[in-house]
């Protein structure tokens, strides 16, 4: 017997029900996980006991447990400065319900930054009424390789979303807003300036990538933790003894001056794993970007200035 974690069972329940709504057609949808997570959560014990640890909410200064009834939200000011809000006045404040997906815009997938995804959902016609309606608009997103962009409410939240066409059925991304994206300037460490590279290494780089290029498979990755931890689970469900491993290091960085000679040792591997033979030629040199024609007419033109001649001290 082994363990059968995280795996979800039965047909599938639509988690908001309403429209897609673009110009004057509306057409009746339902939203559905298209994801699971399965992520292995475990309860908390006393050791030596089968006694479950729970959690209460108490009140930091007396230490008395306090009922959900009694409990506000507060927004950190800083300083140990707070602003109160009751469950009644957080509630003026949300988004107006709605049971439209409010279209406005159709773009080109390739124009969104992936950055933006935030959950992905099946989005299904409900009842024969939608059928036709739905099947003509994804088939004419996918002709035009266009997805929709718009807003919803769910669950007293407003998201903007994208709707993409698949062969299938169509997704629909809740997105993030632009504001909620961090800027990298701001936010990271300094980056490095620009680093000058030679041809060379751009094109064993080159030739490194197009060793390893392939079609995308998602089947070939699994969750190798998750499976370790099933088996070790499952290991001591029958009374054996777990031993631990060594933590393992981090990797060393590549030192520079060995880049060539690493890069040149990897496109062996890659070819060796798909079971080419022979060293690679390394591929016709990356020309850098050079200046415009126009640019480069008007360089060569210009006569060369002479230098300054230099005052005699009076």
């Amino acid at each position: 017997m082994t363990c059968d974690l995280g795996k979800a069972g039965g047909m599938a329940r639509p988690i908001w029900k309403g429209s897609l709504n673009f110009g004057l057609v509306n057409v009746p949808v339902g939203l559905y996980t298209a994801t699971q997570d399965k992520t292995i959560h475990f309860n908390q014990f006393e050791e030596g006991t089968s006694d479950r640890i729970r959690y209460r909410k108490v009140n930091e200064r007396t230490g008395k447990e306090v009922s959900n009834d009694d409990i506000v939200r507060g927004y950190d000011l800083g300083g140990g400065d707070y602003v109160i809000l009751s469950d009644e006045e957080l509630e003026a404040a949300e988004p107006e319900k709605s049971r439209l997906i409010e279209v406005t815009d159709f773009v080109d997938l390739d124009r969104i930054d992936p950055i933006y995804f935030r959950t992905t959902y099946y989005l299904a016609p409900e009842g024969e009424a939608a059928e036709k309606a739905y099947a003509l608009l994804r088939e004419v997103m996918t002709t035009t390789n266009k997805v929709a962009i718009g807003t919803m409410v769910m669950r007293n939240k407003e998201y903007p979303v994208a709707v993409r066409p698949d062969a299938d059925v169509m997704k629909l991304e809740t997105l993030y807003f632009s504001d909620e994206i961090r800027s990298p300037k701001k936010e990271l460490p300094a980056m490095p300036e620009a680093v000058d590279l030679s041809e060379r290494e751009l094109s064993m780089a080159q030739l490194l990538l197009e060793s390893m290029a392939n079609e995308w498979d998602p089947s070939k990755y699994h969750d190798t933790h998750r499976e370790k931890v099933e088996a070790l689970i499952e290991e001591k469900r029958q009374g054996h003894e777990i031993l631990t491993g060594v933590e393992a290091t981090a990797p060393a960085a590549t030192p520079v001056v060995d880049l060539m000679d690493v890069l040149s040792a990897s496109i062996d591997s890659a070819r060796a794993a798909r079971g080419e033979s022979g060293k690679g030629k390394v591929p016709t040199p990356i020309k850098k970007p050079q200046k415009s024609t126009a640019s480069a007419k008007k360089a060569q033109k210009a006569p060369a200035k002479k230098p300054a001649a230099r005052r005699k001290a009076s």
